[in-house]
């Protein structure tokens, strides 16, 4: 598994629904929005999924080395509403994101 960041919460609050996916996306299709600071709307939590290769997961309001999480093939990084974060693509990725309510 990844390596530990604080607080980071790695399932869904009990209650929230899917309701919908971004497409999937690799190191030549990400949105450049995601490679900087962004936030999930209100009420709306992500799932980050990791299909292939690995990403970087940043919270902007952590600083210093625990600030980002490696996320590799098979792994997620669930996405407070609201809460600041951005993707490091660390070489050839498949990712997508999941919407909850």
């Amino acid at each position: 598994m990844g390596e530990a960041m604080p607080d980071d919460a790695l399932e869904l609050p009990d209650g929230v629904e899917w309701t919908r996916s971004t497409p999937d996306f690799d190191e030549q299709s990400v949105p450049g929005g995601l490679l900087a600071a962004h936030r999930v709307a209100d009420g709306v939590w992500g799932r980050l999924v990791v299909t292939s290769g690995s990403v970087r997961f940043v919270f902007e309001d952590v600083a210093g080395v625990s600030a980002g999480r490696m996320i590799v093939a098979g792994e997620h990084q669930v996405i407070p509403p609201t809460r600041a974060h951005h993707l490091e693509l660390i070489g050839p990725v498949g990712f997508h994101v999941e919407f909850h309510r």
